[in-house]
């Protein structure tokens, strides 16, 4: 069965962006990135939230990972934008599990909290990679929409001279 990794860039305050969705003050340079692409070898799969997605649409990109097979999880998207996206309305946990049985490599949940609430709440993340960025926000928006709570695991730790750090944990059943 394919594990499902939430793979997420947070403040040291807990925050994937800004309230606006907006990214600044996140390193984009630095070793830290090209693993991260790196990493993209091990998914076929990429899972977004609508808001997630519409980050790259305001930038006029309708496919932000091609080399993926790419799912948006909207219940307000009409249709999807572009035909290499796949639009899931409904049954978000639902539609997760039948890919978990698929064959295949890993699947990427990219973000963002809302997503990811509801997949954790239904037992289906089995990783949470967070790259944790020397930056604090004071607001934004968080890793999770839901007060939740899951006991994980700590696999491994990585250390990059620019002050980000790498945290891997597996969620604990």
């Amino acid at each position: 069965m394919r594990k499902l990794k939430y793979h997420v860039g947070l403040t040291l305050d807990g925050f994937l962006a800004h309230e606006d969705d907006t990214y600044e003050g996140f390193l984009n340079e630095g070793e830290h990135v090209d693993e991260f692409f790196d990493s993209f070898r091990t998914s076929d799969i990429v899972l977004m939230g609508r808001k997630t997605y519409e980050v790259g649409l305001r930038m006029g990109v309708t496919s932000p990972y091609p080399m993926l097979r790419q799912y948006v999880f909207s219940r307000s998207l009409e249709r999807s934008p572009d035909p290499a996206v796949e639009l899931v309305r409904d049954d978000a946990a639902g539609r997760v599990r039948a890919l978990k049985r698929e064959d295949g490599k890993d699947i990427w949940l990219c973000g963002g909290g809302e997503l990811a609430s509801t997949l954790l709440e239904a037992d289906l993340v089995d990783e949470i990679i967070v790259k944790l960025y020397p930056v604090v926000f004071g607001k934004g928006i968080p890793m999770f929409a839901r007060s939740l709570q899951r006991a994980l695991s700590l696999r491994s730790t990585k250390s990059y001279a620019n002050g980000v750090q790498l945290l891997t944990y597996s969620v604990t059943r």
